[in-house]
């Protein structure tokens, strides 16, 4: 510990010195107010001070113990005082003091300090960290409720279809093992282009926190500023968004990156055409065998947004039969696992996907995407899914 004695008696100021340094503790003392005041003012820097509130005088030490709260937010101080003014201490504890010690005329109170500076420091400490972890989640909370404020509260899926849509945040621990609900990099949009072209889109970027959130509100402002314009494959559109992405930093920064998967439905032809940016291709379900199949190739995944300008994206065009499931997701329902066995073998993966539609091919849309949820979860055994996760499911009867 760095320690600073602030005491009123030089003759005691020596044995204090003595007892306190000890255990490779580096102690400073000053003897009277002015030398003690010289101290906080100057540059040497203390963990914890020990000041006696008969410093200078018992009317100027509030003054001094305050000018040391001001210049030193940082650093605890403990008092000391005689049992006769221990009433004195309150006004002291009421504005800062973090602990005291009562002098006794024998000084065997001395033998104590060690101790008493040690738990202090330790408590303050503590409680800084849960002060700071609260506002930790104040923060993230913050920005999580700003990039939920870009994901759809309602989805308007056209005649014949049905939609519905989830995000999910993954979690962490911090202090006091609470757990803090993360600002997610993932992200879906479903919007309609016109009476007959509905969009599909599932986003993931690259980490976790407050910097893969506003990449995700990055992509998001751009996609709805160009949406509009025209763009006759889904390719053109993605290789927009990528060369837009490569200009912002907050993105491509420390070599961050989004995946993306963008699709457009043709509401009266069935046709589906979608382009993948490093992203896990469409998964399509015939709801009369519950057989499902993963469109395109296996390399239909280009590369991830936010990486290099001038990518050349390729577009793929599917059909969607009458009485079929369509499933876009992004790879945190594929990678979730138990944390007590980490690895890809582990991994829920496409084959538990794939079974668990197949399972809940005869619920309700809704309720066979609250399926893939459970499922995924369950397969963690209580650990949860370390990454985000996001779901747009779509039917057609």
């Amino acid at each position: 510990m760095r320690i600073l004695v602030g005491w009123d008696i030089e003759s005691e100021s020596d044995l204090i010195c003595m007892y306190l340094g000890i255990d490779d503790n580096d102690v400073t003392v000053a003897v009277g107010g002015d030398a003690f005041r010289a101290e906080i003012e100057g540059d040497n820097q203390f963990d914890i001070a020990l000041m006696s509130i008969n410093l200078p005088d018992p009317d100027g030490a509030f003054e001094l113990f305050a000018e040391a709260i001001r210049r030193r937010p940082n650093m605890s101080i403990v008092g000391a005082c005689d049992a006769q003014e221990i009433i004195r201490v309150i006004r002291f504890m009421t504005q800062g003091m973090s602990s005291y010690v009562l002098r006794d005329s024998g000084g065997d109170y001395m033998f104590m300090l060690q101790a008493v500076l040690e738990s202090t420091l330790e408590a303050v400490t503590a409680q800084r960290e849960r002060e700071v972890a609260q506002r930790l989640r104040e923060e993230v909370e913050s920005v999580r409720k700003l990039q939920e404020s870009v994901i759809p509260a309602s989805i308007d899926a056209p005649e014949g279809y049905s939609i519905c849509a989830r995000y999910e945040p993954s979690q962490i621990q911090v202090v006091g093992d609470k757990a803090v609900t993360m600002a997610g990099g993932d992200y879906y949009d479903v919007f309609r282009l016109d009476e007959k072209h509905i969009v599909l889109l599932v986003g993931d970027a690259s980490g976790h926190g407050m910097k893969a959130a506003m990449s995700i509100m990055t992509m998001h402002t751009l996609v709805r500023m160009i949406r509009t314009q025209s763009y006759t494959e889904t390719a053109e559109f993605v290789a927009a968004i990528n060369d837009h992405l490569t200009e912002q930093g907050v993105v491509n920064d420390e070599g961050g990156f989004i995946t993306m998967l963008y699709a457009i439905l043709n509401t009266g032809t069935c046709e589906l055409q979608w382009t993948s940016a490093g992203h896990p291709a469409p998964m399509l379900q015939d709801l009369a065998t519950g057989e499902v199949t993963v469109l395109g190739p296996e390399d239909a995944g280009g590369l991830p947004l936010a990486i290099m300008e001038g990518i050349e994206y390729d577009t793929y065009t599917s059909h969607l039969p009458g009485n079929s499931r369509l499933l876009l997701c992004t790879d945190g329902l594929e990678e979730a696992f138990p944390e007590s066995k980490p690895g890809r073998h582990n991994q829920f993966g496409i084959d538990g996907i794939i079974e668990t539609m197949k399972r809940s091919v005869e619920l309700p849309l809704v309720d066979a995407m609250q399926a893939l949820f459970d499922d995924s979860e369950a397969f963690t055994e209580g650990s949860g899914r370390h990454d985000d996760t996001s779901v747009v499911f779509l039917e057609y009867r």
